[in-house]
């Protein structure tokens, strides 16, 4: 490892897995025509847990040029950026990875930076991701590409996952949307009861609506994010306005298209603005 290769989202080279991982390339394919949040991703190489050649932090001048160069892209000096892992068998047909490396929100700072990089590394070589590997029959860590991407934080008013289809039953008419507020982890990590709103495929007519007590919520805080008890107010309010909730299906119906699979979706809105934060494949549906 001579140079740690930054490749852009928007680059051609950062829609090739094999490069920068399954999670970056989705992102990567999506990123001229969707509102996907800026980013780099560091190019995926192949690092044993006892044999990295260069730790991160040799590469500090290349990967504090990169994040200056993000800053500028977001108007601020010290961004706030999500970190996440992208290996190259990552968000495919057979198996997703999610949830199984490491991501770090609202990371600030160069060294910062350099050091969620660092454990995203080394989040491959975790039990639970070679668990996972030998459950879906993959190459042990040591045998793939990992790259990590570096992204712009959305500080989301309001997390959804959309499904373009129902991975419980592959239901292919209708599009599943689970919203909540604040950022995504209370969503994922599943601490929350959510918001679920269906959504006729055909002509984008809401016919099911389930607003939930969303008891708790992610936000962001000086370093890193934390859980807090969602204002009683906003508890039992709809996370989600009939407008948005159609653009969400819209969204997930033209993804599906162009994917040409049933597609999960996760997104944001952020005083009001859409955001597409990962795409990948509904594992559980042909």
């Amino acid at each position: 490892m001579n140079a740690m290769q930054i490749v852009w989202l928007e680059q051609p080279d950062c829609r090739n897995p094999f490069l920068v991982g399954g999670k970056a390339a989705g992102l990567g394919k999506l990123a001229a025509q969707h509102p996907v949040p800026p980013g780099f991703c560091l190019a995926a190489s192949n690092r044993g847990k006892d044999a990295k050649t260069k730790p991160v932090r040799d590469f500090t001048r290349q990967l504090t040029a990169a994040y200056a160069r993000l800053g500028e892209r977001c108007g601020s000096d010290r961004p706030r950026v999500a970190v996440r892992s992208s290996a190259v068998d990552e968000d495919g047909q057979e198996a997703s990875f999610a949830g199984q490396h490491e991501t770090y929100l609202n990371v600030m700072g160069a060294d910062a930076v350099a050091e969620a990089v660092e454990r995203c590394l080394d989040s491959a070589h975790s039990t639970r991701a070679l668990t996972y590997r030998r459950a879906h029959g993959l190459a042990g860590a040591g045998g793939t590409g990992i790259a990590v991407l570096v992204q712009q934080l959305i500080l989301a008013d309001v997390s959804t996952v959309v499904f373009s289809a129902d991975p419980r039953t592959g239901d292919r008419d209708h599009v599943l949307i689970n919203a909540t507020w604040g950022l995504g982890e209370s969503l994922v990590g599943g601490s929350v009861i959510p918001d679920l709103y269906i959504v006729r495929k055909a002509n984008l007519e809401i016919v099911g609506r389930q607003v939930a007590d969303k008891a708790v919520m992610t936000i962001a805080q000086p370093e890193g994010t934390r859980e807090v008890p969602t204002p009683r107010f906003m508890r039992t309010q709809p996370a989600l306005q009939d407008e948005q909730i159609v653009a969400l299906a819209r969204l997930a119906r033209t993804l599906e298209t162009t994917e040409k699979q049933p597609v999960d979706l996760e997104c944001a809105y952020q005083q009001g603005r859409l955001y597409l934060l990962q795409c990948r494949p509904i594992t559980t549906v042909r």
